[in-house]
């Protein structure tokens, strides 16, 4: 699953984008540095998987990973293809969810496009033409839907009452994500594909001096990514950038001295993982430690199914034990020997965290 970086021009995405990925995408001061996205793969922190490593002894550690997709910068116009606008909105569709990076730092020797920094300008550009592809989009949708509807067809009608509802909300200039909706209405808006519908994370890309303390441009953001129902997260991409560069005890003296627990970069990672709808169930064992990636709520067979298609086919049960109690107890047999273990089937529904053993048929 993939997350894609946008922003106006010159906010800091690809400055972001590298400090996430070591990728060395181009980043420079002046718009439209980036024309086709960088793409970056990028694991997800998890300090469980190290917990396990040592009571295991395991010979291989793997974590989960996601996607980030660094996306060129839109401007006024863009959904009339103004700058790239017809790229960015192409390469936007093909992400899951958005990263919307927004500057709040002052620099005068990095231009913004629209020559002085005002976030809520900046968000409401960006949103707006997100909102005019989609009014088009929504548009085209409504006349094939009525049609079906006009023949009798009571999914159709149905269909159509939420759509034209999306629509009204769009024509405010408001994102359909804002918008609220019953978990049947959902269930009939998952075939729109909207830009405005997709899981966003606000990230303030802030100064060093902006990092302890709130001011008005993030105070901003944070209100704007609130009234929407959208996630939020301030962020110094330059120092982070600094940051990436530095491991083991270097960066753990770096950690101390400045009284920090979790970077930035550690933070907006885990962020983008939630905001994907995701979470990690665990295998342990001498050979390897792995965190596995499934979508929240899925059922045991098909969590079972993504280490391997047998698995789902000939799942059988699955042996079960969350990461919290596997560490009390010091290891799998004395969690199985204190009763911890649990036998759980078909229906189960998987939790972050679960530490598990399959049975399956081949």
């Amino acid at each position: 699953m993939k997350l894609g970086i946008v922003g106006m021009p010159n906010v800091g995405k690809s400055t972001l984008f590298n400090a996430l990925t070591k990728a060395g995408a181009q980043s420079a001061n002046y718009p439209f540095c980036t024309i086709e996205p960088n793409i970056g793969v990028v694991s997800v922190p998890d300090e469980r998987l190290e917990v396990l490593g040592k009571m295991y002894s395991t010979q291989k550690i793997t974590p989960a990973t996601i996607e980030f997709v660094d996306i060129a910068g839109l401007v006024k116009g863009a959904s009339q293809g103004e700058g790239l606008g017809n790229k960015f909105l192409s390469h936007i569709r093909e992400v899951d969810a958005i990263l919307h990076v927004v500057r709040c730092f002052k620099n005068p020797n990095i231009i913004h496009v629209d020559g002085d920094i005002d976030p809520r300008r900046d968000i409401e550009t960006i949103n707006y033409e997100l909102v005019l592809s989609d009014i088009e989009s929504l548009t085209k949708q409504i006349g094939r839907i009525e049609k079906a509807a006009r023949a009798g067809d009571k999914q159709a009608k149905a269909q159509l009452e939420v759509y034209n509802k999306m629509l009204e909300h769009l024509k405010q200039g408001l994102p359909v994500r804002s918008l609220k909706l019953s978990d049947d209405e959902k269930k009939l808006t998952k075939d729109a594909f909207l830009l405005t519908s997709k899981p966003t994370l606000y990230v303030a890309n802030v100064s060093i001096e902006q990092i302890s303390k709130d001011d008005s441009y993030t105070t901003v953001v944070a209100e704007i990514a609130k009234n929407e129902g959208a996630e939020y997260l301030p962020i110094c991409a330059d120092v982070e950038t600094e940051l990436s560069e530095l491991a083991g005890e270097e960066l753990e003296e770096y950690k101390r001295e400045f009284g920090i627990s979790e970077l930035g970069l550690t933070r907006l990672i885990k962020a983008s993982y939630k905001l994907l709808g995701l979470i990690s169930y665990l295998t342990a064992g001498e050979k390897e430690v792995r965190a596995w990636t499934i979508k929240r709520g899925t059922k045991a067979p098909a969590a079972a199914g993504v280490i391997h298609s047998d698995f789902e086919r000939g799942f059988i049960k699955a042996e079960v034990v969350s990461y919290p109690i596997l560490v009390e107890c010091g290891g799998y047999n004395q969690a199985k020997e204190a009763g911890k273990v649990r036998m759980e089937g078909k229906d189960y529904v998987v939790q972050d965290g679960d530490v598990m053993l399959f049975r399956f048929n081949v």
